[in-house]
């Protein structure tokens, strides 16, 4: 069984509280029994979250080498330069660590995403912008660590896609059962 699940922001990707955690767990969505997060969404992030029962399943997804794309919308703070989106693309040093190439592109036309509770932070002076980076791996933070690498803080964080497996399949915090051959063709 695999699982498309469309993670809120202050949900923690994972069935057991943290003690002092004011954030929701995954035990408030009513998923069947047995299931498990193939991956992690931060609390403070959003977006597709896939869970299975088959363990086989989280290797072969998550394992860089495997090549299975991940798709994220990050709105940035101020307008990214094309330099600041090559060297993205190239990969970047983040801890001691540089990422695999990506692709990353600014998202023209911006999209219509539903407004976060609670609201990002926003400045009158600065401008914001939606850009899509897909990659390959998923380091810790990995996205957040990128875009603040090349002077573009992420505001806002959603995963929109997981190799053939689409976020708008489904709605906030509302899941479906997928087949596997959109994960594994």
């Amino acid at each position: 069984m695999i699982i498309a699940f469309y993670k809120p922001y202050g949900v923690l990707s994972q069935f057991t509280p943290e003690r002092g955690s004011a954030y929701r767990t995954l035990a408030d969505f009513a998923f069947p029994p047995e299931v498990y997060p193939i991956g992690r969404l931060d609390a403070d992030s959003e977006g597709l979250l896939l869970l299975s029962n088959e363990r086989d399943l989280t290797s072969a997804i998550l394992d860089p080498t495997q090549g299975h794309a991940r798709t994220y919308w990050a709105q940035v703070e101020g307008v990214p330069t094309p330099e600041a989106l090559a060297r993205l693309k190239g990969g970047v040093e983040i801890g001691g660590y540089r990422t695999r190439p990506c692709t990353a592109r600014i998202l023209e036309p911006q999209p219509d995403v539903p407004p976060r509770i609670p609201p990002i932070r926003e400045r009158k002076s600065i401008p914001t912008t939606w850009i899509e980076l897909e990659l390959t791996e998923g380091k810790n933070r990995q996205v957040r660590k990128m875009t603040a690498a090349v002077g573009y803080p992420t505001l806002r964080l959603l995963r929109v896609r997981v190799a053939g497996v689409s976020l708008d399949l489904v709605t906030e915090g509302m899941w479906i059962e997928v087949k596997r051959e959109l994960l594994l063709p």
